[in-house]
């Protein structure tokens, strides 16, 4: 059976859209048939970071809207003929998304795909409570500062009470936090909160952490995500991140900082 995940936050800038596209192709890479679903009505940066810009015709909000069909609006991935992407809109504002036309699109997708990850935009504005509504599953995405966790928690909160599962009174959503941007050496010095601080604020289960990259940068400027550059740690961070939801069992990385050899110390490394 099909599931929805949302990948979500309050603040924005914390990695939501980087995260939504290479946890997505994790999962088409792993052999499941995944598509991915941009909600930030008005800008639109999935695509941009997914490499297939120049290829939107039609929207999400064309498909809501009954201007065209799924099949027309959805962008077919170049790297995984697993993965497809549908864009959100740039000339609509985030009032084009209601209850009705989100739950006919997702209910449609669920008849041809595994898993439907849905870029939340930041905040708690209409676009976001959308991408949450149906989440059968969400990632909550947070930098290790205090104003992210604590925009976090609040999403908790929502994702709590105000979720199609909270209302119909079922299984709560299945909640895991992805730490982005952390740094252990910085974490050390008190320069930013330490994972086992964020797990201590926000107490739901950790399912991986992104170290601090150039890697992000590079790969989001080349429209290839970064998992499918195997030798950086990014890549190694997303798709350890993708064993662990789908199961397996994966020791956790770039947690603690890595102390150089003997000669290492000497001529001045870390």
């Amino acid at each position: 059976m099909a599931k929805v995940i949302v990948v979500t936050s309050g603040k924005g800038g914390v990695g939501k859209t980087t995260t939504s596209a290479n946890f997505a192709t994790g999962l088409a890479l792993n052999g499941h048939r995944t598509a991915v679903l941009d909600f930030d009505v008005g800008l639109r940066n999935l695509d941009l970071i997914m490499g297939c810009e120049r290829r939107v015709v039609y929207d999400f909000v064309n498909v809501i809207n009954h201007e065209a069909t799924l099949k027309q609006a959805l962008i077919k991935d170049k790297q995984c003929p697993n993965l497809f992407v549908l864009p959100a809109s740039q000339t609509r504002d985030k009032d084009a998304l209601h209850v009705e036309g989100v739950e006919r699109v997702i209910e449609e997708l669920k008849k041809d795909f595994d898993y439907i990850v849905c870029d939340s935009p930041a905040g708690i504005e209409k676009g976001a409570m959308m991408a949450m509504y149906f989440a059968d599953e969400a990632l909550i995405v947070t930098n290790p500062e205090i104003s992210s966790v604590r925009d976090s928690d609040r999403i908790l909160g929502i994702l709590a009470a105000k979720s199609k599962r909270a209302e119909m009174g079922i299984e709560p959503v299945k909640e895991h936090l992805l730490i982005t941007r952390y740094s252990p050496k910085r974490a050390e010095t008190g320069e930013m909160l330490s994972v086992s601080d964020i797990r201590e604020i926000l107490n739901i289960p950790l399912i991986g952490v992104v170290p601090e990259s150039e890697a992000i940068l590079q790969a989001s400027n080349s429209g290839i995500p970064a998992i499918h550059h195997q030798d950086s740690d990014v890549a190694q961070a997303y798709s350890d991140i993708v064993k662990r939801f789908l199961g397996e069992e994966v020791p956790l990385r770039f947690v603690n900082r890595q102390k150089g050899g003997f000669l290492k110390r000497l001529f001045g490394g870390a």
